[in-house]
């Protein structure tokens, strides 16, 4: 695919990491390594095992003096005990829950934050989709959800360390982050290990639609293929448009979505969908595995995009979201083996064929409905009055 414009991209070392146990185990490792500081931003934080073992962690670093910022959002993760945060603070891990259901000053509700971050000492990073929790790891008898992530290195990671620092204050910083712990730092990789990354975000109210462009450009200047791996596929009339413009230049569209989902409302409401797809020649794959819960893009093995951000307007217009942006096409083809692999495995292909011997007219009438439903949940519990200046 052909460069994005107006995007700036820096070297940095880049790794795919994949749910299970070996992301949690460089998630400990990470922190058990940390000297100066650590920042962990999620949507879902479960104190179950897999959280009580990230929670160890923290307290072990704490005793080293290092620094420890846990923000979470205060919508998904409300089932925290006061005794489980108290406790926290009493090891000196400094915790915040994102912004109340409710904000009175520009008068919305149900704002989400729904990136997943980790930032270690400015220095490591991992941006992906993967909440700490044991649905995300590999436990007894249960296998965990797929989901990926990327591992950084480089100087996005300064970046990313400056945007945990405005997150965590609310974004009220004005002035240039630049603490000095960050002005030294330096990466030591070679010139072949590095790719072209750069941040992408999607904050409506605070007119941040980084990603959605993206996404925008990709069906502009794709030219053969467009990999779309996502849990929550309910495209609206933009993203439908722009997909459409894309197979009339003859793109390819490969879309693996899941089969079992833990939001079986918004399941449905993605297969009502699915008989616009099929009439566009998207070829759909619903995995069988286990939960998918991915969210990335891959576009003529050249270019990838991964993070937290659904095709949804949930994604679009309610929540904060980040994503990374890889321009390399020595990554993109990896990934790429990497989902062709899951679908000639871990698949089944839904055709026109499968779909409407399955799909009776009962089942369409509960689709639609659903479909109708998600639409109105959306508008009635994630509005804004206005944007951000």
């Amino acid at each position: 695919m052909k460069n994005l414009v107006d995007k700036t991209y820096t070297k940095n070392k880049i790794q795919l990491i994949q749910s299970g146990k070996s992301y949690f185990d460089l998630l400990i490792k990470l922190i058990t390594e940390a000297t100066y500081s650590i920042h962990i931003q999620t949507y879902i934080f479960n104190n179950d095992e897999t959280g009580k073992s990230i929670v160890n962690a923290l307290k072990i670093a704490s005793t080293k003096k290092v620094k420890i910022y846990l923000l979470v959002d205060g919508y998904a993760s409300r089932y925290l005990s006061s005794i489980f945060i108290e406790n926290l603070k009493k090891q000196n891990i400094h915790f915040r829950f994102f912004e109340p259901f409710f904000k009175k000053n520009n008068f919305y509700f149900g704002r989400r934050l729904h990136h997943k971050m980790i930032v270690v000492d400015a220095k490591y990073a991992i941006v992906g989709g993967m909440n700490i929790a044991d649905r995300y790891n590999d436990c007894p008898n249960i296998k965990a959800w797929l989901d990926y992530a990327v591992f950084l290195e480089g100087p996005i990671v300064k970046e990313l360390y400056e945007l945990c620092l405005k997150t965590w204050n609310g974004f009220k910083v004005k002035r240039n982050l630049k603490p000095y712990e960050v002005e030294n730092i330096t990466y030591e990789f070679k010139e072949n290990e590095s790719s072209l990354c750069k941040i992408s975000r999607n904050d409506w109210v605070r007119t941040k639609n980084e990603i959605s462009t993206t996404y925008k450009e990709i069906f502009e200047n794709a030219e053969q293929q467009i990999t779309i791996i996502c849990s929550y596929f309910i495209a609206g009339k933009t993203i439908r448009k722009q997909l459409r413009y894309a197979i009339k230049k003859g793109v390819k569209v490969r879309l693996i979505l899941a089969s079992q989902s833990d939001m079986k409302i918004a399941k449905s409401a993605e297969r009502w969908m699915y008989d616009w797809m099929l009439r566009k020649n998207i070829e759909i794959y619903e995995y069988q595995p286990s939960v998918l819960h991915s969210k990335m893009c891959v576009v003529d093995e050249s270019f990838v995009t991964i993070g937290s951000f659904n095709i949804n307007d949930i994604s679009a217009y309610a929540s904060i979201e980040l994503n990374i942006d890889i321009d390399d096409s020595s990554f993109a083809k990896k990934v790429t083996q990497n989902l062709d692999t899951i679908i000639k495995e871990d698949c089944i292909h839904v055709t026109a064929a499968i779909h409407h011997k399955t799909n009776t007219i009962f089942k369409q009438l509960y689709h639609w409905t659903c479909f109708k439903i998600f639409r109105i949940t959306f508008f009635l519990f994630t509005f804004y009055f206005k944007q951000r200046e």
